[in-house]
């Protein structure tokens, strides 16, 4: 049997690609452990600079397996706690990953679906691409993903798609912030790899600096912030890298820590 999430590593950058094509992707516990692991895994792993999500067959995620609902109906509330865990966890390990993140997506993005969306750092998508948070038409909500939604598309929006489960086509996703960039179905894996290209010319640890950033910058008090923007900003001038891309700006040329796809 074919696993649920594939991995192509092709250094410095990895596909990981959701490969339940016959159920367009849709999570069930295999997949949500798979996808834990495997950016787990990139964590410390200094060969990859940048990750690339993607879907396999017609849709990038279309939410909850039908059959993996089928077996909440007779979960208890610690199994149903314990299930809700695997996914948030597997949702903070994506958010958190130290690598840029490019979401490449197409068809179904539902649900679940709209939450990966919502973790990549940078998300394209083709006009086919649909959105939604439907979990209130099953009489549930979308509660794990809602801090990276609400991130991402603001409170506002937030609140009039999730109360109406309404589904959403790619340009009022890009509008409210969901997607960063809308192109043709014969343009996607050209701006998938010109992104991840631009992605290899920035600082490997200056990009992981950033992101751990803004993490700390949405929960910090504004003086523990200052104090941290501070230490950081030196920290970075006098690293190693920091180094390197001052005085190669200094002189004309390309930093060392620039690298070009195969």
């Amino acid at each position: 049997m074919a696993n649920a999430v594939s991995i192509e590593r092709t250094p410095p950058v990895v596909r990981i690609t959701l490969n339940r094509p016959e159920r367009h992707n849709a999570f069930d516990e295999t997949l949500i452990a798979e996808l834990t692991q495997a950016f787990e895994a990139l964590r410390e792993d200094e060969a990859v600079r940048v990750v690339v999500l993607q879907g396999a067959g017609k849709s990038f995620c279309a939410g909850a397996d039908l059959n993996w609902m089928g077996k909440m109906v007779n979960y208890t509330f610690a199994e149903n706690l314990e299930d809700a865990r695997a996914l948030a966890r597997m949702f903070e390990v994506i958010d958190h990953c130290p690598k840029p993140v490019v979401g490449r997506v197409h068809g179904a993005a539902i649900g679940g679906g709209a939450g990966l969306v919502a973790v990549c750092d940078i998300a394209i998508a083709t006009p086919n691409a649909q959105f939604g948070f439907s979990e209130v038409k099953l009489g549930l909500i979308p509660a794990v993903i809602t801090p990276y939604v609400m991130r991402k598309i603001g409170y506002g929006n937030a609140r009039a798609l999730f109360v109406s489960g309404e589904r959403f086509d790619a340009e009022t996703a890009l509008r409210i912030g969901l997607i960063h960039r809308l192109v043709p179905d014969e343009q996607l894996d050209a701006t998938v790899e010109a992104t991840v290209r631009n992605l290899l010319q920035n600082g490997p640890n200056a990009m992981a600096a950033a992101k751990m950033l803004l993490h700390a910058a949405l929960v910090l008090p504004a003086d523990e912030l200052r104090s941290l923007t501070i230490a950081r900003i030196a920290e970075l001038r006098v690293s190693e890298e920091g180094q390197e891309g001052i005085r190669a700006f200094l002189e004309k040329r390309k930093p060392n820590f620039a690298e070009d796809l195969p």
